[in-house]
């Protein structure tokens, strides 16, 4: 019996080691559903939306290193796939997504339902190829899966559902291996040379990381010793180095927190490794600036560069601290270290400052998720300032992970992204920790949790305003417009879904309730009222920043908004000793 081309389809995502295929069946898409289930060794998982789709393949992606699929349908349906894909990309997860088409006889026809597939997923792909005949289709699909698990990104495969029921006339494909170890990119001596020269002429280091030390805690703190050096890292970083690190010093950026933008500024020389961080702003400019990344294309593509190396971040940096001196004067690290603790007390006020009153502030809500959650726990995070609070409570250990959309920075990430950690995870505990912005833009997907019973818990910070769009509106001095939200009931929502909901107005019961859903063998939510404007502006505000609060809150009373005023000043008084000139 010979294969159509779904079949050939299914058989290649078998082999390159997919297990789950996310989307919205129908239509153009019947096929190769068809085909799915007649093979039984892929899972179709009906989510309701197909953005939902590509972020929990996207997760799934990032948290296995596996390939995984999503798939829309003609027209409407693949357009859906697009901001989840993105998100995948630029995250350099292995994703292929299936853009079904129209029939092939009236592309180009202006038909129904027709796009342009191949300018719209060109951005967000490494590979973009059309299906266009029955014999082209297996090695479409072979060179769309390789380039997704080999070069980490997204691959786009167009094929129109008359094309997928072709008969390929063979009976069974050509042996083709996906396996691929990226090769590991050796150090040159003189490089390593150099850069140790350069490292012990400079009596204050910082080292600062990215997600590129997944594979090289140990050597970062080998080194860290030997010169005496703070360590700063990215919010992609924060999951890999953070944990049983006694010279972590915290973020810098806009959402950071602790010692390391004073290290950062301090430096004689930064020490980056294994990121791409994109804001040159918080880079000094007059230190001397070394590099080390497994991607070429990366180096110097955001600031200065003193020296560049495109080799293994482990390999180099455990060639560095066989080469350099060991440096004895400690007081950079300290100074940075003494800082970080300081910042870390004074976010620990709010955890502490509990009792009967309502709102919760949202410090305390992610303080407890923090301590109540697994050892192991997958935690995903909306964009908005639940990353804030992710960023600043979430304690990493070396099982726990953190994904979010750190790169894209899109809504709604968190809850589809949850599906696909649990789903490939089922025995883990899964976190999606939600804005109610966020979980409102994808909120039907919570029947995509009830259906598969999955049991993730979901905490909505319910505080009925797009939280962190408001503080950019006041610190670039603009009044606050339409960031208001209309939120409903989320616990009783949760529960018309079939979903344990739980509803949280008062500091003293948060504690309880997310012991409970935490608890619970199924999936459960928590929506917490938390207050609004609670503050997550930057730990080092710049002067634009600072004047702008004062114009925005000037114009707020002038145009009558004085109560607003007032409760940004109620939420924000706590945070004064964060911001410079102001004793703590």
């Amino acid at each position: 019996m010979t294969l159509n081309v779904a079949d050939a389809l299914v058989e290649t995502a078998v082999r390159a080691g997919v297990e789950r295929v996310y989307g919205v069946i129908g239509d153009s898409l019947n096929p190769v559903g068809d085909a799915i289930r007649r093979d039984g060794r892929l899972r179709w998982v009906h989510v309701r939306h197909e953005e939902a789709a590509a972020f929990a393949a996207g997760a799934e992606a990032q948290l296995t290193g596996k390939a995984t699929m999503c798939a829309g349908s003609a027209g409407p349906g693949h357009l859906h796939l697009l901001n989840g894909l993105y998100d995948a990309h630029k995250s350099r997860a292995p994703v292929l997504g299936l853009a079904s088409v129209i029939v092939s006889a009236e592309i180009g026809g202006s038909f129904f339902q027709e796009t342009d597939p191949d300018g719209v997923f060109d951005g967000c792909s490494l590979y973009n190829e059309s299906c266009s005949t029955h014999a082209q289709a297996p090695r479409v699909f072979e060179m769309g899966f390789q380039h997704a698990i080999a070069q980490e990104g997204v691959a786009v495969v167009r094929l129109s559902g008359d094309i997928a029921q072709q008969d390929t006339g063979l009976t069974a494909l050509a042996p083709h291996s996906f396996k691929h170890e990226r090769p590991t990119l050796l150090p040159a001596a003189g490089d390593l040379d150099a850069i140790a020269a350069l490292i012990d002429r400079h009596p204050k280091v910082t080292i600062y990381c990215g997600s590129g030390v997944r594979h090289a805690h140990s050597e970062v703190l080998e080194l860290a010793q030997q010169i005496k050096a703070p360590v700063g890292y990215t919010l992609r970083g924060k999951e890999w180095i953070e944990h049983d690190n006694p010279y972590a010093i915290g973020l810098t950026g806009l959402i950071g927190f602790g010692g390391c933008t004073h290290a950062l500024r301090e430096a004689d020389l930064l020490l980056m490794v294994g990121t791409d961080f994109p804001y040159r702003e918080f880079i000094p400019e007059g230190a001397t600036i070394v590099q080390i990344d497994s991607r070429p294309e990366q180096l110097g593509r955001r600031f200065r560069l003193d020296y560049g190396v495109a080799a293994d971040a482990a390999l180099t940096l455990q060639g560095l601290t066989e080469r350099v001196a060991e440096k004895h004067d400690d007081a950079h690290l300290a100074a940075a270290l003494k800082l970080h603790e300081q910042a870390r007390r004074k976010l620990n006020i709010y955890v502490r400052h509990s009792g009967p009153q309502s709102p919760v502030h949202p410090e305390f809500a992610a303080a407890t998720i923090d301590r109540l959650a697994a050892p192991d726990a997958i935690f995903t995070t909306d964009t908005g300032m639940a990353t804030v609070w992710a960023c600043r409570y979430l304690r990493m250990t070396a099982g726990r992970r953190l994904i979010g959309s750190f790169n894209h920075g899109s809504m709604a990430n968190a809850m589809p992204q949850a599906i696909g950690a649990q789903l490939a995870y089922p025995g883990r505990q899964v976190v999606a920790m939600c804005g109610d912005g966020g979980l409102t833009m994808l909120l039907g997907d919570l029947s995509t949790i009830a259906t598969y019973e999955l049991p993730i818990k979901l905490v909505v910070f319910d505080n009925g305003l797009l939280d962190m769009v408001h503080w950019e509106m006041m610190a670039e001095g603009v009044e606050p417009y339409e960031t208001d939200l209309h939120n409903p009931d989320f616990a009783k929502l949760a529960e018309a879904y079939g979903i344990l909901g739980i509803s949280v107005d008062r500091h003293d019961d948060v504690p309880a309730a997310i012991t409970k859903a935490f608890e619970h063998d199924g999936p459960a939510l928590v929506s917490i009222k938390t207050a609004g404007l609670a503050t997550g502006m930057p730990q080092y505000p710049t002067w634009k920043q600072t004047k702008g609060f004062g114009k925005s809150t000037a114009k707020l009373v002038w145009h009558g908004h004085a109560d607003q005023v007032v409760d940004l000043a109620t939420e924000s008084i706590r945070n004064l000793g964060q911001l410079p000139g102001i004793p703590s």
